[in-house]
């Protein structure tokens, strides 16, 4: 969810041709204002999933490549207190889409007493339609928090939950969900500056965290593979894979915003093999908090020197208007 502090390091215009992404289509439903989650289909060629941001309907939308919507989907019983991400996987046992949406959202870094995780089954006809959804809640071992990242392991089914903090955090939930008591999430690995999305590779041979400023790739171990320069975007809040794997598909909120797609270099996909052995971050991954501070040291964090200086003015422009509201409301 957009805060002070965002508008002021982010608010940049649109994305330049030379950043390397190609422009895949713009969205047309008007109704499709914050865009903040995306994902591919896994069971209708063409076809890319999203949903608004907080104070918004629990609805998500199915969008064509030519960026109409082709279906608006509302889920039963669900609430939208701030969603901020989603992801799209297949059951193993049916082979049926299944989709994911992570009310995560909270600005106030704990306010929550606990947050949640709707899973709905993906519709196989795209046509306009109410679903029922199974909901997981979710509470954090270490203390409350903001996300915006969600991110299922299509090789284990495992849930993740990246952090939105200045020290971020992969956090893993149970091997098995419960959906009548609340599951909790254990940190296992370190994540980027402001991490605002995530998703995993189709073949869970890697993950990517997208922040305001760049996308880096990590093995499920954890280790960081390659930075991936992104468009410049207004405010960049997605990411997920393509079908294939082979290139990155990324969003910013607004109306008639554009996804662009970006392909991975060669190099970094085939650093990011799969490997048996690695299947998913390990509930104590050995070395972690200095592997996360080598990482960033070395930019692997997503952030560059200038970044930091962005963010630090945005901070203190966003400290003075925090100042003068609260005057001004006396």
């Amino acid at each position: 969810m957009t805060g002070a502090i965002v508008v002021l390091a982010v608010g940049a215009g649109p994305a330049r041709a030379d950043d390397g992404g190609e422009k895949l289509f713009t969205f047309r439903d008007s109704r499709i204002t914050e865009s903040s989650g995306l994902a591919v289909s896994p069971g209708h060629q063409g076809v890319y999933y999203t949903h608004n941001d907080s104070a918004a309907a629990a609805v998500f939308y199915a969008v064509g490549g030519d960026g109409r919507t082709r279906a608006t989907f509302h889920v039963r019983g669900a609430q939208a207190r701030d969603w901020e991400a989603m992801a799209a996987t297949k059951d193993p046992e049916t082979g049926r889409g299944v989709l994911w949406f992570a009310d995560i959202g909270d600005n106030l870094d704990g306010a929550w007493p606990d947050i949640s995780v709707y899973r709905v089954d993906e519709p196989e006809t795209l046509r306009d339609a109410t679903l029922s959804a199974t909901r997981y809640r979710f509470k954090y071992a270490d203390g409350g928090r903001n996300a915006e990242g969600v991110m299922i392991n299509p090789r284990t089914g495992r849930l993740y939950v990246v952090s939105k903090e200045f020290a971020g955090s992969v956090y893993a939930a149970p091997k098995k969900l419960r959906a009548d008591r609340v599951n909790v999430l254990r940190k296992v690995a370190g994540a980027p500056v402001m991490a605002t999305d995530a998703a995993y590779a189709p073949d869970g041979s890697s993950y990517v965290i997208r922040t305001y400023f760049s996308a880096t790739l990590y093995r499920p171990s954890g280790e960081t593979i390659s930075r991936v320069t992104m468009p410049e975007l207004r405010q960049a809040e997605s990411i997920a894979y393509t079908a294939d794997g082979k290139s990155l598909l990324t969003g910013s909120e607004g109306a008639g915003s554009p996804v662009y797609r970006v392909p991975i270099p060669d190099r970094a996909r085939e650093a990011a093999t799969p490997s048996p052995a690695a299947a998913a971050p390990s509930e104590d991954p050995p070395g972690r908090a200095a592997e996360t501070a080598a990482d960033t040291a070395s930019g692997g964090s997503g952030l560059t020197a200038k970044d930091v200086l962005i963010w630090l003015a945005a901070a203190l422009g966003a400290t003075g208007v925090i100042t003068f509201i609260a005057r001004k409301t006396r």
